[in-house]
């Protein structure tokens, strides 16, 4: 059971793919329960997430809903092994909150990765040194001991990334770029051109002058856990909190605000030539 009986992000997630499919068979929870041999309240509480299912009663679930696709068989196979696994942000808990840690979880899941910052750099291609500059800065006053936390925490977000485990696209609007902390200005836009020469990270900038593109949306992740691209959950991230958001309708919107920034967005050749020309041009914005 997840702790404390809470949902947690990956259980949520294996109840509504398990709720997705039996609606899909056109069967109900009573045929579910059957199946496993449990009752309709165990069936509800594995699809609200209330409680976890072990491999062997989503394989038996999967079985009776006529699921035959091996890898999505696989996918919510190991989602019910891992739906209780301790993450490495565990042994942070002065620092990753509850929301932060179910952002930890998705990223550390996910396939694909989409994001778009119009004020910062995201957190998954920042440096240490500008991490550490916009955490130090930040609305509330923080210890130096916890900022370095912070930014220990962001480094081991990054791995997923950096060692290749998802598809990272990341859409940043143009004045996040001349914003930057002076003293960390120009090896931050470098680390984002070496960024994007990666085979799975792509960066692509907005330009400053598509602000009213820009004003639709504040900052949002996208993520998709399979195969295919499809986004399963978004969050949103405020200053005292991050919003996970999961509703099909409410996935949609994100979705096509995405798209719209993409087609109006440089591409990432394009972008990569406007960070060269701001790499460029650091030296003497660092002087005024």
């Amino acid at each position: 059971m997840p702790a404390g009986g809470k949902p947690t992000v990956r259980s949520r997630r294996l109840g509504t793919a398990l709720r997705r499919h039996r609606e899909a068979a056109g069967l109900d929870q009573a045929d579910g329960a059957e199946a496993i041999m449990k009752s309709v309240t165990k069936i509800s509480r594995l699809e609200s997430g209330q409680t976890s299912a072990s491999a062997l009663e989503v394989r038996t679930l999967l079985d009776r809903y006529g699921v035959a696709d091996d890898d999505e068989r696989t996918r919510l196979d190991e989602w019910a092994r891992r739906s209780n696994e301790r993450g490495w942000w565990i042994d942070f808990p002065e620092t990753v909150s509850p929301d932060y840690a179910d952002h930890i979880t998705l990223e550390s899941d996910a396939t694909y990765i989409r994001t778009w910052e119009p004020v910062r750099i995201p957190g998954l291609l920042q440096t240490p040194d500008y991490a550490e500059a916009v955490i130090a800065i930040g609305p509330t006053v923080i210890a130096p001991e916890r900022v370095a936390k912070r930014v220990e925490v962001r480094r081991e977000r990054q791995r997923r990334i950096v060692e290749g485990g998802a598809h990272f696209t990341a859409i940043i609007w143009e004045p996040a770029l001349t914003a930057l902390p002076r003293q960390v200005r120009t090896a931050q836009l470098a680390h984002l051109l070496e960024a994007g020469q990666r085979q799975n990270i792509t960066v692509q900038i907005l330009p400053g002058a598509e602000s009213v593109t820009a004003g639709m949306s504040g900052p949002f992740s996208a993520f998709s856990f399979g195969v295919e691209a499809t986004v399963e959950a978004v969050t949103l991230e405020n200053l005292a909190n991050t919003t996970v958001v999961e509703a099909p309708t409410d996935l949609t919107l994100y979705v096509n605000v995405f798209d719209q920034l993409r087609s109006v967005a440089l591409s990432p050749d394009k972008s990569a030539e406007r960070l060269r020309q701001t790499l460029d041009d650091a030296p003497q914005r660092m002087d005024v």
